[in-house]
């Protein structure tokens, strides 16, 4: 990271600044989302992952979203934990379609000391393949995180779903501290961090602020982090409510990748109910990874060839490995881009 990047990653933002930004005008906000964007990522770039459920439900966490937990009768029909083999092949699969990455979620309150063995095999056979590992298992102890780390894998998922207020709302059966401990132990496993929260689930424009201070104030910020919009899935506590704003929706995109200029922003669960519409507009608010594939572990996803021809129409390229970087010359003439537009209506300056 280059000294005038670095002068864009700050850990210290409090709420009026967030607030000032979300109130900006729609254009007015893209437009410096997309130019913080393109300081450090090619525009027209989208990472790629596959998530597979390795574990499905029979959770005893009580998430009032989650069709996962064993608390509500949604007719997901329960499995056990997916042969390693399985899970390569799944994996050669996602490769062979595009996929970058390989996720694997399990409906784990924590892993249990006798399922270690099967997960470690399965990071192992993916890295092996070439492929990035990502895994959200749940709550990790720091020696579980760094067994994983010495296995290979590259990304932890944890969310942090909603803001510290409202997170009681949604979630009992762990804290919000909880959550965060988990994080520390990854982040100091030496692994990266993918975390980031639900939009949808009756929270205030508060609540989304929060959230985002709360990754954006870390640290050392997620290289991942994923926007959920809400899927109501039926038995749950949240199948009915008032469904989010789409304009909502890509202001907190375009507010994430302005906090967190550095971190893949990741278009989550819910694309299935976007229109492509509503899909190019997140991309052009910095939104730069995507799951790929028919299924978010129990929701609807688009399909990959669906992906691929908007990505067509749009001129967006998979990334291979890492985001391509500005040349110096751009990257010039982008920093002087932006500190005019720090002098402008454009650009929120909190010294002002």
């Amino acid at each position: 990271m280059t000294a005038s990047e670095a002068k864009l990653i700050r850990h210290d933002w409090n709420h009026e600044e967030v607030q000032a930004l979300f109130s900006q005008p729609f254009n007015d906000l893209i437009f410096q989302a997309q130019t913080s964007h393109r300081l450090f990522f090619d525009a027209n770039t989208v990472q790629v992952s596959t998530l597979l459920s390795i574990k499905t439900g029979a959770c005893p966490e009580d998430c009032k979203y989650c069709p996962q937990s064993n608390r509500y009768d949604t007719g997901l029909e329960k499995e056990t934990l997916l042969a390693v083999q399985k899970v390569l092949e799944e994996a050669e699969a996602a490769k062979e379609s595009g996929a970058t990455r390989f996720c694997m979620g399990a409906a784990w309150r924590s892993p249990k000391a006798r399922d270690m063995g099967y997960v470690l095999d399965m990071v192992r056979g993916v890295k092996d393949m070439g492929m990035e590992t990502c895994m959200t298992l749940g709550m990790l102890g720091s020696e579980q995180a760094q067994q994983l780390a010495d296995a290979g894998l590259d990304y932890y998922n944890h969310n942090l779903d909603t803001s510290r207020e409202y997170y009681c709302d949604i979630i009992t059966t762990r804290s919000y501290e909880d959550r965060l401990s988990t994080l520390s132990n990854v982040r100091a496993a030496g692994m990266k961090v993918c975390s980031g929260g639900i939009v949808g689930m009756g929270e205030k424009e508060k609540d989304r602020i929060g959230l985002l201070r709360e990754l954006a104030n870390m640290e050392v910020h997620p290289e991942s982090v994923p926007i959920n919009m809400l899927v109501r899935v039926e038995g749950t506590p949240l199948e009915v409510g008032e469904d989010v704003d789409p304009f909502d929706f890509i202001r907190t995109i375009a507010v994430a990748r302005i906090m967190m200029p550095a971190s893949h922003v990741r278009l989550s669960a819910g694309r299935e109910d976007m229109n492509d519409q509503m899909q190019s507009l997140a991309y052009l608010a910095g939104a730069n990874s995507i799951f790929y594939g028919e299924k978010l572990l129990t929701t609807p996803n688009p399909t990959a060839n669906k992906d691929m021809e908007l990505f067509d129409r749009l001129g967006i390229k998979p990334e291979k490995y890492q985001a391509q970087r500005c040349s110096e010359k751009d990257e010039q003439v982008l920093m002087e881009q932006v500190e005019e537009a720090r002098n402008d209506a454009f650009f929120y300056d909190a010294s002002r």
